[in-house]
């Protein structure tokens, strides 16, 4: 017998929506009620609540895997998204620009830049705002802003359609590096020619999630990988042990007094981050005010971005 949905939807509580979205987005209840401030209990109570208000499931739940959202969950995220994005912007509108900031801001980023520069960056932002979570995805991999995977995303591309507010957040550097000890125990290195004799740590090509990241045989022909990785910090810990050589960003490469720079005028790679929002998002007070932190992070770091500095700098912004 079919469910009466309209009288499921008059008795449904709207702000059952905000435990479902912290649910879909820690998969597990008792993360989604740390964030909330509740017992886990109650958690899991809203959810069987909200399930049983609109007649279907919204949640398949394992000991292993938590909460995974069904089908029908991944559409509800959509509207309980909207709905919160809605509510966010009503009240910073008439809470007025005096309110400290506050609220969640998950960001993605690419797994280098994440981890070696955004994440000291991030604590002293939440420090200055401590009413402000953030979830850094520092992944090797995109991050969907459509799906709402994150809020604000940093990649190596510019996003080519969709409702997106972006900008360039910086140009940055990669040159090869080895340790002392490689260069000590192998042949010299006079010239890029000299380099078809060694040893390489590069990306596995077929699983690359952006070809700008297959720049070892356009940089340098002719020369063999033996290790591969779909990871930049495993081929970053692969090169200190001091067996073969690595094309790394500057930002990771120049402050480890371990690594050496080879050839750094001839062997050079300059690439670019670009900052992406959707536009409904970039418009919330926490949103922007990230944002532009991030920008002037970036733009106080230029040197250090670019290889002409070994010393990551911190800015003091509002």
């Amino acid at each position: 017998m079919q469910k009466n949905t309209s009288n499921a939807h008059a008795n449904l509580n709207w702000d059952d929506l905000r435990y479902f979205l912290e649910v879909a987005r820690t998969q597990r209840a008792s993360g989604a009620a740390k964030r909330l401030g509740v017992d886990h209990t109650t958690v899991a109570r809203r959810v069987r609540e909200l399930e049983a208000a609109l007649g279907t499931v919204l949640f398949d739940k394992s000991r292993a895997d938590g909460f995974v959202l069904t089908a029908e969950g991944q559409r509800l995220v959509a509207y309980a998204d909207a709905v919160e994005t809605s509510v966010h912007s009503a009240s910073e509108q008439f809470a007025g620009a005096a309110q400290s900031l506050s609220g969640h801001v998950r960001i993605g980023s690419t797994e280098g830049f994440g981890c070696f520069f955004l994440s000291p960056q991030l604590t002293r932002f939440t420090a200055r705002h401590p009413g402000i979570s953030i979830d850094l995805l520092p992944v090797p991999h995109f991050v969907s802003l459509s799906k709402r995977e994150a809020d604000m995303a940093i990649t190596l591309e510019r996003p080519e359609r969709g409702q997106y507010v972006f900008t360039k957040l910086c140009d940055y550097r990669l040159r090869l590096y080895g340790t002392r000890e490689y260069l000590e125990a192998h042949a010299p290195i006079g010239a890029v020619a000299d380099l078809r004799n060694h040893a390489f740590i590069d990306y596995v090509a077929d699983l690359a999630f952006s070809h700008e990241l297959l720049y070892l045989n356009r940089t340098i022909p002719n020369v063999t990988a033996r290790l591969c990785s779909t990871s930049v910090i495993a081929q970053y810990y692969a090169a200190l042990q001091g067996n073969a050589l690595a094309i790394l960003p500057c930002f990771m490469g120049a402050p480890d007094p371990r690594l050496v720079p080879i050839l750094p005028e001839e062997i050079v790679v300059t690439r670019h981050f670009w900052l992406s929002s959707r536009e409904d998002l970039r418009k919330l007070r926490r949103v922007a005010s990230l944002w532009d932190y991030l920008r002037a992070a970036a733009d106080a770091n230029r040197p250090f971005l670019m290889g002409e500095s070994r010393e990551m700098h911190y800015v003091d912004f509002q």
